[in-house]
């Protein structure tokens, strides 16, 4: 088992208030979620208005798939023209066949 995880800064240089801020972010995690079947979420920034930082996770049983799924959020972010996108960073971590013990 692969997971993924991306943590992407955004700049929001045309936003005048916290209300217009938290409304785009919701419609960019909505749209992740709908078009990439990923868990989305503010990370960071949450007080500032003119700046945001989204982590997303995704779960496969494949590191390329993955990747390629991160990559195409990454270019979606950057190309819907409301926000720059400044930093990103990937990882995917190979969770491996790891045997699960119970204790009862």
């Amino acid at each position: 088992m692969f997971t993924g995880i991306l943590r992407i800064t955004l700049s929001l240089p045309e936003n005048h208030s916290l209300k217009e801020k938290r409304r785009v972010i919701k419609s960019i995690l909505q749209q992740i979620k709908n078009r990439f079947e990923a868990a989305a979420s503010e990370t960071d920034h949450h007080d500032l208005w003119q700046s945001a930082e989204i982590g997303v996770a995704v779960v496969g049983n494949s590191a390329s798939v993955l990747d390629s799924v991160l990559n195409k959020i990454i270019d979606f972010v950057e190309n819907i023209g409301i926000v720059d996108l400044t930093d990103a960073e990937m990882e995917i971590i190979n969770m491996g066949k790891h045997e699960i013990r119970s204790n009862r």
